[in-house]
Formats: C-alpha cells, structure tokens, sequence
C-alpha cells in the first residue's frame, strides 16, 4: 500500500490522481497504523520548514516515520518541502529536521554572486544534471526537465548522496537518494512526462 503522508502541506490530490494514471491505488493519510502498514511513502510538501516539522510532531508521526525509513527501510519519496524535511535543518528555521541525510537548507538570496542576483522564488521549468545511476531515473531523457518552485536549496555534506542537481546561478542539489529514500526538490505531479516516468519508477521499482 502506497501512503501519501497528510501533515496539513502539500499537493495530496495531485499526487494521488498521478498514481491513479500510473494504475496504483494510494491512501491520503496522517493516521499512523496505516502509515505502519505502508510498503511506500511519499513525503510531499510546499511551505514553511518550521511548520511542516511543527505539524510532522503535533500528529505524532516523527517518531513512526523514523521507524519506517530507518529501521524498515521503506522506500520514501521526498517532494519539493518533503524533502527538505528529510534534512538537518536549514535557515528558513530553527527546527531539527528528521535528519535523514546529512545535508541542509540554505537561502538563495544569500548565495547569489553579487553580478548574478535571480529572482526568488526559483520557480519554473529546469533541467537537472544527473550525478550518479539509480532506478528512481530509468526510461527519463537525458534533457529531463521538472518543474520547480523553492526560495531555499539543498547543499549536501555527503557527495555520494546526491543524485540530480540544477543551476540557479550556481549548481544546487535538485534531488538526493540514499539506499530507500529519496528526496526531490522539484514537483513530479506538476512535471508531465517527466514527472509521471519518475513516479512510475518510484512506485514499481523499489
């Protein structure tokens, strides 16, 4: 069973209408007995560090959500706040994050050469740079494009780690994968082809 996790942010219905396409029944849902049964886990997520942390720990599911990924190994599927959530921290907050990689936020605004300020938010469609083989990217096109909007960036302290990055004035980390977790900054249920291929493999393959 495939569980979306409802912690209040987040594209639910999006993302369960592009599983509907894909053929896969999925489950919205904060309630963790069907969280402790789930063969697959998507974290999604758009907005605020802080408040995704604060509402993960009023729900009760920090603690359920480390035993799936951790100790089970559940394959999970970070999207955009989801997977800066799957982060130490970042400077958006002051909240841990669950730490599951060894990576961080960090502001673009504060990053950007002083001759090549950008607009921020980061929104629309780029393309990514793959760093390394996973099943998460069979079947996808090399000029793979998703589509993206964020105000903060992965930077990640352990390179093995790091599946995709993007540019942004700068190379950024875009996605990140570890044994069974992987984390996207970028929308699939936004990114058409793209996004429905990633998911596919997401869902079928691990």
């Amino acid at each position: 069973m495939i569980v979306i996790v409802n912690y209040g942010l987040g594209n639910l219905g999006s993302i369960k209408n592009m599983l509907r396409k894909l053929g896969h029944a999925s489950e919205i849902s904060s309630d963790p007995l069907l969280i402790q049964n789930a063969t697959k886990l998507i974290l999604p997520g758009v907005g605020a560090f802080d408040t995704g942390m604060i509402n993960l720990s009023k729900l009760g599911l920090i603690e359920i959500l480390n035993h799936k990924v951790l100790i089970e190994k559940t394959p999970v599927l970070g999207i955009c706040l989801g997977a800066q959530l799957m982060t130490r921290r970042s400077e958006e907050g002051v909240l841990e994050g669950l730490k599951w990689f060894d990576a961080e936020l960090l502001s673009f605004k504060k990053r950007f050469p002083i001759d090549q300020v950008q607009p921020v938010p980061n929104m629309g469609w780029i393309d990514v740079q793959v760093k390394k083989a996973s099943k998460i990217l069979e079947n996808l096109p090399n000029e793979s494009r998703f589509y993206f909007v964020h105000s903060f960036f992965i930077k990640s302290y352990e390179q093995k780690d790091i599946l995709l990055e993007s540019n942004y004035g700068f190379n950024y980390v875009s996605a990140l994968e570890r044994e069974n977790m992987i984390g996207v900054q970028f929308h699939p249920e936004k990114s058409h082809k793209f996004g429905f291929q990633l998911l596919k493999n997401f869902v079928e393959q691990y």
